[in-house]
């Protein structure tokens, strides 16, 4: 059973991502060789802050009107595009579907029992800003930092919540209550008030429903590794579930000897790739090296 981490739908796939996907292909292909049968979940975030950002800015800069897509472009409507962009350059190449790609909005149920589940162990609680959000008590748990091999004392604050409402400054947001200006889409009622899910405890839920409380392998890319798949272990482990066995991160890409950001402007994405080189050629470059090393293009 494999977990990878897919795509925050929020913007364009660049080489980074794919690059992601085609490690864990080939990794699945592998495991299929040998004769094992492998069940494979890749998840797709279609809520989160930075969707919503990205879509208020349409709202605010007047999203350019077509054909196929409004002006004002609610963040659920602008979130399934881009879904369909990541999906069509892992079509191109040769990334084959996994058996499950669970869409976040479709668990929200089960991310309220995990965090009931954290509240009865005495792993999560209430802000104390009456913002409605909730938060993983970081210092609960005796194991936080174990994935990264970091002690909590020298780990950045987590930066998703107004600390105000904080035990712990890197406490960080299993539920964030809405605010005002949100659009009511982009809510859900819960026990502790309306909001929406953090973004960490969305892939626990996710991967624990398809493969179960223990499964064979983890994975993403090596910038997931803290704090996203650092919190993702602690609340799965703190709830009581075996969780991933094995954790597997991907190299970055980067582009003449620098990581891609969309700020800077160096990125590519696999449509310019494609326009320079078949896809088979693509593939290879971007699955050439050991899955773990940095991966440099130079244009």
């Amino acid at each position: 059973s494999v977990y990878y981490c897919g795509a925050t739908v929020q913007g364009m796939p660049h080489v980074g991502h794919v690059r992601s996907a085609i490690v864990f292909d080939i990794l699945i292909r592998w495991l299929e060789a040998t004769g094992l049968r492998v069940t494979s979940v890749r998840n797709v975030t279609d809520i989160d802050d930075k969707i919503l950002d990205r879509s208020a800015a349409s709202h605010e800069a007047g999203f350019e009107a077509s054909d196929l897509y409004p002006a004002r472009e609610p963040w659920w409507a602008l979130a399934y595009r881009f879904e369909k962009a990541f999906d069509a350059a892992y079509l191109a190449l040769g990334v084959r579907r996994p058996t499950y790609e669970p869409r976040a909005t479709g668990h929200v149920p089960e991310m309220f029992a995990l965090i009931e589940r954290l509240m009865e162990r005495g792993h999560a609680y209430p802000a104390q800003d009456g913002s409605g959000d909730v938060y993983f008590d970081v210092r609960s748990w005796e194991r936080y930092g174990e994935l990264t091999r970091q002690r909590v004392e020298d780990m950045q604050d987590a930066p998703d919540a107004d600390p105000r409402g904080k035990r712990d400054p890197r406490d960080f947001a299993l539920w964030k209550g809405a605010k005002p200006g949100e659009p009511a889409t982009a809510v859900w009622e819960s026990p502790w008030g309306a909001g929406r899910p953090g973004w960490h405890l969305e892939c626990s839920a996710m991967s624990t429903k398809y493969l179960g409380t223990e499964f064979d392998i983890h994975g993403g890319g090596l910038d997931l590794r803290f704090p996203h798949h650092e919190n993702e272990l602690a609340q799965s482990a703190a709830a009581g579930d075996g969780f991933a066995r094995f954790w597997l991160h991907n190299g970055l890409v980067t582009y003449g000897g620098e990581k891609m950001s969309k700020s800077v402007g160096n990125t590519i994405s696999p449509e310019e790739m494609l326009g320079m080189a078949r896809p088979t050629a693509v593939r290879y470059f971007l699955g050439q090296a050991h899955y773990r090393s940095q991966l440099d293009y130079r244009p």
